[in-house]
């Protein structure tokens, strides 16, 4: 028995020593971390000073490429389609005919109102003769002359019933693909085609509202499209009077030449618009602003720790991000380690 309880006193022992040397290791890690004065390691960070600089203040968009002008081609008129008169895909000019519905009913009803609008002639000259004369009153007179203008009418409303069954290219562009052919019963629902002039393009976008009194028609912006390096230029030509209640925007159109039609409508543009260029901004990287939830903070060096400053941001470029309050020419800004720092943390910071 005393053997056991010997035992027994020395695995107590034995962990009451390891814990006691855990104890002692991780005070000594956290002694670490201080100097001999007993203080927290500063941490070696690197930072810039706020120095005011000019700013050609560029807003990044995304806008859409609509053509400049843009048409579904129908037929007001039902009918057997006669003849098609273009190929798809290919360009027309204003005025071309495009198809041809067929006329032979509505010219028969042409005929039958131009017989009757004839003998309506007749009689109204008649009548006015016999006014004249005084064989017959003022209202038989009015009765004939009314009949007249009626069949006139008729025969005018059937004249342009005609002309109608005739579809022509309403400006000079490129049609699509057909959805008809010839012999087909057209209706006015029935889609035949699209038409397209894309000899010109435009540009639509939307900027916040605090950028709106910096947009000016006529102002030349940039754009490039997917697949393509090239760099294209528009001019503003229009802008919305005025700002959507939902998303606090403003919506800007622009025109471009296309005319080698390299630029596809329906394609997304990133747009770079120039605003007013603003002297002695503040500029800071991009990487030392930190989101948070009730905006955005930086940390700055000031007397060997870092302090934490709620900034107002404005655009944004690849590298930096534009300073509208919080910072001042002079402050030292922290721009490596911020997302592990804390407020009144020890720093030394290196300026680049």
């Amino acid at each position: 028995m005393k053997i056991k309880y010997l035992i027994y006193t020395l695995l107590i022992i034995g962990f009451g020593a390891f814990i006691t040397y855990r104890i002692m290791e991780n005070k000594g890690d956290s002694d670490s971390g201080k100097n001999k004065s007993g203080n927290q390691k500063a941490m070696r960070l690197s930072g810039i000073v706020v120095q005011p600089q000019s700013f050609d203040n560029n807003l990044s968009l995304s806008g859409s490429i609509e053509a400049n002008e843009q048409v579904e081609i129908r037929s007001e008129v039902s009918g057997i389609v006669e003849s098609i008169n273009f190929q798809e895909g290919s360009n027309v000019s204003k005025g071309q005919l495009l198809f041809k519905v067929n006329d032979t009913e509505l010219r028969a009803q042409l005929s039958q109102a131009n017989t009757k609008q004839s003998l309506a002639s007749e009689n109204e000259r008649r009548a006015k003769l016999l006014l004249q004369k005084e064989a017959i009153s003022q209202e038989e007179y009015d009765v004939a002359r009314a009949e007249y203008a009626s069949t006139k009418a008729q025969s005018q409303l059937i004249k342009a019933q005609i002309a109608k069954t005739a579809v022509r290219a309403p400006f000079s562009g490129r049609i699509g693909l057909r959805s008809i052919s010839k012999g087909t019963y057209i209706t006015p629902t029935i889609l035949v085609a699209n038409l397209v002039n894309i000899g010109k393009l435009k540009i639509t976008f939307s900027i916040p509202e605090k950028y709106a009194n910096q947009v000016k028609n006529n102002s030349t912006l940039n754009f490039t499209v997917a697949g393509s390096t090239a760099t294209y230029t528009a001019k503003v030509y229009a802008i919305e009077p005025t700002v959507e209640i939902a998303t606090r925007t403003l919506q800007v159109r622009a025109i471009t030449d296309n005319k080698d039609g390299k630029l596809l409508p329906g394609t997304f543009a990133n747009v770079e618009l120039p605003l007013d260029v603003i002297k002695d901004a503040i500029v800071v990287p991009s990487q030392a602003v930190i989101p948070v939830q009730n905006g955005k903070k930086v940390f700055i060096s000031d007397m060997g720790k870092a302090k934490e400053i709620m900034v107002e941001t404005a655009t944004r470029t690849d590298a930096s991000l534009l300073i509208l309050s919080g910072l001042k020419a002079g402050d030292t800004v922290i721009t490596t380690g911020v997302m592990a720092l804390k407020n009144d943390a020890p720093v030394k910071v290196t300026v680049k």
